[in-house]
């Protein structure tokens, strides 16, 4: 068992450990969280492309000591071309998954950098974006290595994606291979492009020369995309939702995210009644709350534009009242659902005064749409694909629509001082995750660390599955095993440490400024501290 990470001077937790490294040191040298997340965000999105990129988006939530948290939306909208007709003329039934054409949304986590760094408070004034973006460039110019997690998807996926432009020429080896596990690889362009933003600034990648040459070889290639879209965007600032349960507030993104869910979820479970972890009940019970909030979730969750109902309303204590009374205690609720796959990195910081981030980052499917754009090396997220095109899907294709997202950093702030910052990705996964962590350590004493490390389970899909069962790690024991099948829960073993329950991690931080940290032993990360 690995030990909880403790620490004083600050600490970021990332599912990769040159991220969580890179971070560290800028926190050593008197930088933010808010900076660390920045330098750590860059070099997670050089070092772990199947997962993330610059051409996708993010989510932040910023907390303060003293002040409520914000959250910064920088998922960019569909582009002014992208209509149903643009693609039927095309010869597109449905958007596609991959390719020119699935780049249909600006992507948005650039200016989630730029917002997050304009927060009060948020730049020490020491250090320099061209220092907080210098380890990246560096990755990117000498090259990283391919983890095992990349090796495996690029292989599952090669067919989707070798043909896509600009894929084999950034992921592939010059023989058109795969690149083992352990192989080097470059991206030249990329490093020319964040020591331009550095350089230039943030703004350049949407109104300046990068957004030019973006836009030069988007509209190429045969994206809807065009310069003028890049030039409207910037992230937005964001009242997060919030949930006081027990001796907490939580707090989570608002839509198009599922942070609705996440916080439902736990709102529910409270109602419940539950007073012992790990046993039936516990599991049980947040399988069946998860239910009731995924259907709440794909009824209403959208752009909020498009919502006639303020998504704050279905936190209300008679609304989660009355879901918890609809769980059986003993028996599963019917199942399945269409689930949405998401592929993603949670990363989580705290400065030694206290400021805390709680970030994700994704370009959707692994490697996005797969277009990696000539000069700038900007690998492009599918996003887009989750609209429909037909006029009353859910989430209908129109420009300036934004998609719905599973991305949700989750916070929460104990009534005794205490602070967390905890996430996942994961697509359907997160909200789960998160509840499995959460109610582990919060509500049943368990440690941090032990809390992410201990078996978990999933109900439906998320990345690289398509089923819809509930998936137990093989850990869980085979009594509670037997008690869920006997409940009616449709049962599908995974592996001891299984990735497809996602990344999580998590830190606390105590009121004399102890922290305490967590990292995922299914992913390639750590805990760093200042």
């Amino acid at each position: 068992m690995i030990n909880t990470t403790l620490g004083s001077g600050g600490m970021i937790t990332a599912p990769h450990h040159m991220a969580a490294e890179a971070g560290r040191d800028v926190l050593c040298e008197g930088g933010t969280a808010v900076e660390a997340m920045v330098t750590a965000a860059a070099v997670i999105a050089v070092v772990y492309p199947h997962m993330n990129a610059i051409g996708g988006d993010g989510f932040w939530l910023v907390g303060a000591p003293g002040e409520a948290p914000v959250g910064i939306d920088a998922c960019g909208p569909a582009a002014g071309l992208a209509t149903p007709g643009w693609y039927r003329e095309r010869g597109h039934a449905a958007i596609p998954a991959r390719g020119p054409a699935a780049a249909l949304t600006v992507p948005g986590t650039i200016a989630g950098w730029q917002a997050a760094l304009a927060q009060p408070g948020a730049s020490s004034g020491r250090l320099p974006l061209a220092r907080l973006l210098a380890p990246a460039v560096a990755l990117a110019r000498a090259g990283v290595p391919v983890t095992a997690g990349q090796a495996e998807l690029t292989h599952a996926k090669l067919d989707q994606l070798i043909d896509v432009p600009g894929f084999a020429d950034t992921f592939l080896s010059a023989d058109g291979s795969v690149p083992g596990y352990g192989a080097r690889i470059v991206q030249q362009q990329l490093a020319d492009t964040l020591e331009q933003l550095g350089r230039a600034g943030l703004d350049d990648f949407y109104r300046g020369d990068l957004a030019q040459s973006m836009a030069t070889h988007l509209e190429a290639l045969g994206s809807p995309l065009r310069r003028n879209d890049l030039e409207a965007f910037e992230a937005l600032c964001v009242e997060p939702l919030s949930l006081g349960t027990g001796n907490t507030r939580l707090y989570n993104m608002p839509p198009p995210t599922q942070g609705l869910a996440s916080l439902m979820i736990l709102g529910v479970f409270d109602r419940l009644g539950i007073t012992a972890g790990e046993g039936f009940a516990h599991v049980h019970g947040l399988v069946e709350a998860t239910k009731q909030a995924f259907r709440v979730r794909d009824s209403h969750v959208t752009d909020p534009d498009y919502m006639p109902t303020p998504a704050a309303r279905f936190l209300d204590a008679d609304r989660l009242a009355a879901a918890a009374h609809d769980i059986d205690p003993a028996h599963a609720a019917p199942w399945p659902h269409p689930a949405a796959p998401g592929d993603t990195i949670w990363m989580g910081a705290i400065d030694a005064e206290g400021r805390s981030v709680s970030f994700i980052q994704s370009i959707y499917w692994e490697y996005g749409s797969g277009v990696v754009l000539p000069d700038t090396g900007v690998l492009m997220q599918n996003r887009g694909m989750s609209f429909g095109l037909e006029p009353d899907h859910p989430q209908a294709l129109a420009p300036g629509r934004r998609p719905f997202h599973t991305l949700n950093p989750a916070m929460a702030r104990f009534d005794d001082g205490r602070q967390m910052v905890y996430g996942t990705m994961g697509g359907e996964g997160q909200p789960q995750t998160q509840a499995a962590l959460f109610t582990r350590y919060a509500r049943f004493g368990m440690p941090l660390q032990a809390a992410i490390t201990a078996p978990r389970w999933l109900l439906g899909r998320t990345w690289g599955d398509s089923s819809t069962s509930l998936k137990l790690e093989s850990r869980l024991p085979e009594a509670l095993i037997e008690e869920l099948r006997a409940a009616g829960h449709a049962i599908e073993m995974a592996g001891e440490f299984d990735s497809m329950m996602g990344h999580a991690g998590a830190i606390v931080r105590h009121p004399d400024g102890l922290l305490e940290g967590a990292a995922d032993p299914r992913s390639d990360g750590r805990v760093a501290t200042a």
